[in-house]
């Protein structure tokens, strides 16, 4: 499927999804404040149901939150009813000139065209101000052995080529978004972030319901699939722990910044 198409499916489901998508840690928030000063006006790209958006309300920031799906829009407003949420594409949407002081897309900026996303970016952004990129990774840790045999599910039930096991989190490129191949920055900021989340079966199969390559499978294979994932966890004695790596790109624009 097509990038167009397959960021679509995340508001199937949209109450689905914010009940199992993960935050982020406390402290990439805290990075950001110490680079941005405590009180930024934000743009934020991409923000599903609000997986980082909460933490930018609860530091009484000013969030605008582009998001394409109505219904992650819908969800987003009701837990957030001070955050300006606009429904549209970010790659067509009219952007207010230099109007942020920083733009933030949390899991999401690979979403967007590739082709133009840091400059309309960069274009949405005051003198001083910053383009924030987090991306999310599956990398080694938590239950390794697991992860391991649970490809021999995916061998079966989808057209995914086998992997050779997850990266270590050292092994991760630090700026997924290429912000520092680009000439629009004074500077990049890179930060990491590890952590474990522990899930029963259940909920790890509907984590996995939220993830678009998932939805879009047939039934059949998608039955089959989680059948025998599941089967995989019961046997290991009914959880599983995955180790998350949150990376942080920032780009301070080439004006002065502004703390």
């Amino acid at each position: 499927m097509s990038r167009e198409s397959l960021r679509s499916t995340f508001g199937e489901d949209a109450e689905l999804y914010d009940r199992v998508r993960p935050g982020y840690p406390g402290e990439l928030y805290d990075d950001l404040a110490e680079l941005l000063g405590e009180r930024p006006k934000v743009l934020e790209i991409g923000p599903g149901t609000g997986q980082a958006t909460a933490a930018m309300v609860e530091r009484g920031w000013s969030v605008t939150a582009v998001e394409l799906s109505p219904g992650l829009a819908e969800v987003l407003q009701r837990k957030f009813p001070t955050v300006e949420v606009i429904v549209a594409d970010f790659d067509t949407w009219q952007l207010p000139a230099a109007s942020y002081d920083l733009v933030i897309s949390a899991t999401a900026f690979h979403w967007l065209d590739p082709a133009t996303r840091i400059q309309r970016c960069v274009d949405g952004l005051r003198p001083g101000g910053a383009l924030a990129v987090v991306s999310t990774h599956h990398v080694a840790g938590g239950s390794e052995q697991f992860f391991v045999d649970v490809q021999s599910c995916y061998d079966r039930f989808t057209d995914d080529p086998a992997k050779d096991g997850l990266p270590a989190a050292d092994d991760v490129p630090k700026d997924p978004a290429g912000l520092g191949e680009t000439e629009l920055f004074g500077s990049v900021e890179f930060r990491s972030y590890a952590w474990d989340a522990a899930y029963s079966t259940a909920a790890y199969l509907e984590l996995l319901s939220s993830y678009s390559g998932h939805r879009a499978l047939t039934t059949d294979r998608r039955d089959g699939l989680y059948g025998c994932i599941g089967a995989l966890i019961d046997a290991a004695g009914g959880s599983v722990t995955k180790r998350y790596l949150n990376q942080l790109s920032v780009g301070i624009s080439l004006n002065q910044p502004l703390a």
